[in-house]
């Protein structure tokens, strides 16, 4: 790998650890505003409010992404970030803050991906993801540990024995230093060199940009390769969205820890995803990638098993178990839909079609679980309920990639996709 990858590594690590903190001290400031320490039916619209950009501004990121150096546009979109949680100190509400940090993460996306595609070979893509996902995870494990971490009250002591102006809440605290992780990967952005990919000339009015982007969807959802890679992954991240505050609140509701202990809870699922990525990055490669479909399956059946454990020593191999199914199962998935969209598309337009279908299932999804919640629907039924969703959705999709396959020759599609 280039050196290049590596730097795009790194600041992606640092700006998705501060992305995964900030969520754990919304969610803390959220309950000193609502003066309530137990959870709440209001924290997962913390996530949708997020990812409100994501869906919205879907036709206006990849064109954004291939018009400079995605450098450039990785440097830009993380300021905003850092303007968004740093709103958040002088008052602004955690839920318009989010919308914010949602809009530089949803800019932020396509050239993050996009990059890779113009700095990796073909045949090291999958490994390249392998890393991806295996430092994502990672910086998604330390981020909550970090946000549990610096949303509670001995950090803020911490603070006000050495500071004893300092007059933030413990929350607000935490956000103060989320907002410096933030300029750190910011910084590291700077240092990331232009590839020298250059892209057609990109269309600046509204509709046409939106033109341009129902024109990708269309090739994507309509290739017969693309369109079960989309529909899985989009399932799969708008599922993962609402399990982030599920994990929360069963280790909160049934193995009784409080909200930095549910972070670390949380964190095993991360741990058991980086194996799971790593051993695809090692064992699966390109031409292989649609022999794990039947795993997603197995991804939904074993949450069943969060209904009957009480124990923190059986909860810890559980969170990894079903943490290393979802790795291993979607970084072959992530490759394959990457590296087609940047086949029949580029890797901003492709990137910008994928962002909007899975983050309007992350919309979906958290809508569907604060509705459940709102409802007085019970944390078993609300996991039973989305247990039944992913099991019967995974096999409707590999019968879907049966008939592909068998009546399309799917899998041949693979070998179109040119070196680069």
């Amino acid at each position: 790998m280039k050196r290049s990858f590596y730097t795009v590594l790194a600041a992606q690590f640092f700006s998705s650890l501060a992305d995964n903190a900030l969520i754990l001290a919304c969610i803390a400031l959220l309950r000193e505003i609502l003066n309530n320490p137990n959870p709440g039916s209001q924290e997962p619209l913390l996530k949708f409010f997020f990812t409100v950009a994501y869906v919205v501004l879907a036709p206006f990121v990849g064109a954004f992404a291939d018009s400079r150096p995605k450098g450039s546009v990785m440097f830009i979109t993380n300021l905003i970030k850092v303007f968004g949680c740093a709103i958040m100190l002088v008052g602004v509400s955690p839920m318009m803050a989010m919308v914010i940090v949602g809009l530089g993460a949803a800019a932020y996306s396509p050239a993050k991906y996009g990059i890779v595609t113009e700095i990796v070979p073909a045949n090291k893509l999958v490994a390249a993801n392998g890393w991806i996902e295996a430092l994502t995870v990672l910086s998604i494990i330390f981020g909550t540990v970090l946000g549990g971490f610096l949303s509670s009250t001995g950090l803020h002591e911490w603070v006000i024995a050495r500071h004893p102006a300092w007059t933030l809440s413990p929350a607000l605290t935490a956000i103060a230093f989320v907002c410096g992780v933030y300029g750190v990967a910011a910084i590291l952005n700077k240092m990331i060199p232009d590839t020298g990919k250059r892209y057609r000339d990109q269309h600046i009015h509204p509709v046409l940009l939106v033109k341009d982007f129902v024109q990708s969807s269309k090739i994507l959802w309509t290739d017969k390769l693309g369109q079960i890679t989309l529909a899985i992954t989009t399932l799969l991240w708008g599922v993962a969205a609402v399990m982030q505050f599920i994990v929360l609140d069963w280790a909160q509701i049934d193995l009784g820890k409080n909200l930095k202990e549910a972070s670390y809870m949380q964190a095993f699922v991360g741990v058991g995803s980086t194996i799971g990525a790593v051993l695809a990055a090692r064992f699966i490669s390109m031409r292989k990638a649609t022999r794990v479909i039947p795993i997603g399956m197995f991804v939904g059946i074993s949450l069943i098993t969060m209904l009957w454990i009480r124990s923190v020593w059986l909860a810890f191999p559980l969170m990894i178990g079903i943490g290393a199914l979802a790795g291993f199962f979607l970084v072959p998935m992530n490759a394959m839909l990457q590296h087609r969209g940047y086949t029949l598309l580029s890797a901003g337009h492709s990137i910008a079609v994928q962002n909007f279908n899975e983050n309007l299932s992350i919309l979906i999804m958290l809508g569907v679980y604060y509705l459940l919640k709102s409802a007085g629907m019970s944390l078993h039924q609300s996991i039973v309920i989305f247990i039944v969703l992913i099991t019967v959705l995974m096999a409707l999709f590999y019968v879907w990639y049966l008939y592909n396959r068998k009546y399309y020759n799917a899998d041949a599609l693979i070998d179109e996709i040119p070196e680069h």
